[in-house]
């Protein structure tokens, strides 16, 4: 995810806010590289290195310097340096060249770790440490690595989803473990996954199993999922967790009442169960209850939950396996918000499709769309 909500505060609203649907939006002047889906709204980072935004704001997520919604893409400040992001529920988290840490947004549990909480309606740097790799938001907590391979976490901590092995909130980074073996991580709403040279492990809420090691307890420090050490690449929703193994074969486990997991039930799973039969999926990524994928000849595939158009595939119908959306062969990157979805295409138009009340399609209206094209 790289992304997430207060899920069950969504689902709750989303009986109140269903639109008429609209078409998806296309971005060709945008040309990003790079994408993130918060809770309720999106950032993009452009080819150039500049950081755009738009959608809820009223916590200062979008780092506009106001608590205003876009509708629509706007700049935020005039730096070009930046590399890497990644958005929470209502806080988001970057990095830029020079390895340093940034983030703005709410502030309430720490997850924004400048030691505070105070929210932030601009960027503001983390630390001085200049080491920084990769990051990761859950609802209201962050996860990060640096160069060194040591992994960091800071933020809400009830589930015990930083893996400090306390549920204590954390107001500044702090280190998870004594090992240096960690290469990539990914935030639920209240979990964590992260893989590391042995596998994947799992630390947080457990209670549908989204840890992934076949019970239901959670955990306040890093366990290790089976002993397969051949995954490839994570991602985290709301309650379920996707995985993709070396070979190109999909893998779930966790909540799957709206089909989330992709195994055409509606049965949670406790432990990884593998997605079909196909070994050609090369990308991921979890909204709150829908995943979306994408495969090696560059189609588009969505599962899971639909109310409200997030799937794209011109329903509101759930799915419980894996479906094409559309029958481009161009899609590149995707990224999954609470219940809404942003996808690039190789020409680096972006493109979106799902809940809007708040602008976070980014198609200068607030009605929902159920279709990508």
């Amino acid at each position: 995810m790289r992304f997430l909500s207060i899920a069950v505060l969504l689902f709750c609203c989303l009986t109140l806010c269903i639109a008429l649907p609209s078409e998806a939006v296309s971005d060709a002047s945008l040309k990003a590289k790079q994408i993130a889906a918060g809770g309720l709204h999106t950032i993009a980072l452009k080819t150039d290195g500049t950081l755009w935004a738009w959608g809820y704001n009223v916590y200062g997520q979008l780092g506009d310097k106001t608590s205003t919604d876009r509708r629509y893409p706007v700049q935020i400040g005039s730096d070009n340096t930046w590399s890497a992001i990644a958005a929470g529920a209502e806080h988001t988290i970057a990095l830029k060249t020079n390895g340093t840490l940034w983030a703005w947004g709410l502030n309430v549990v720490g997850q924004l770790g400048d030691s505070t909480s105070k929210d932030r309606h601009s960027p503001i740097r983390i630390g001085s440490d200049i080491n920084w790799t990769a990051i990761a938001a859950g609802a209201h907590h962050t996860i990060a690595l640096k160069e060194d391979g040591t992994l960091w976490a800071w933020g809400f901590n009830y589930y015990g989803q930083l893996g400090d092995n306390t549920s204590k909130d954390r107001h500044s980074p702090i280190r998870i473990g004594s090992g240096n073996t960690w290469t990539a991580i990914e935030a639920g709403a209240y979990h964590t996954v992260a893989l590391n040279t042995d596998g994947p492990s799992g630390m947080g809420r457990n209670v549908y199993g989204q840890l992934g090691d076949n019970t239901t307890t959670d955990r306040h420090s890093p366990i290790q999922i089976g002993s397969d050490n051949t995954w490839s690449a994570i991602a985290a929703g709301a309650e379920h967790t996707i995985a993709l193994k070396t070979d190109g074969t999909l893998w779930a486990w966790g909540y799957n009442g709206h089909g989330q997991l992709g195994d055409n039930t509606t049965t949670d799973r406790h432990s990884p169960i593998q997605i079909g039969s196909d070994n050609t999926w090369t990308a991921i990524e979890a909204g709150a209850y829908h995943t979306i994928a994408l495969k090696t000849d560059g189609t588009l595939w969505a599962w899971g939950f639909n109310w409200v158009g997030q799937l794209g595939d011109k329903t509101s119908k759930d799915r419980h396996s894996p479906i094409r959306i559309g029958s481009d062969i161009n899609w590149t990157a995707i990224a999954a918000g609470a219940h809404h979805t942003i996808a690039l295409k190789a020409d680096e138009s972006l493109w979106a499709w799902g809940y809007n009340v708040h602008g976070q399609v980014g198609a200068n209206t607030t009605t929902n769309s159920n279709s990508r094209s």
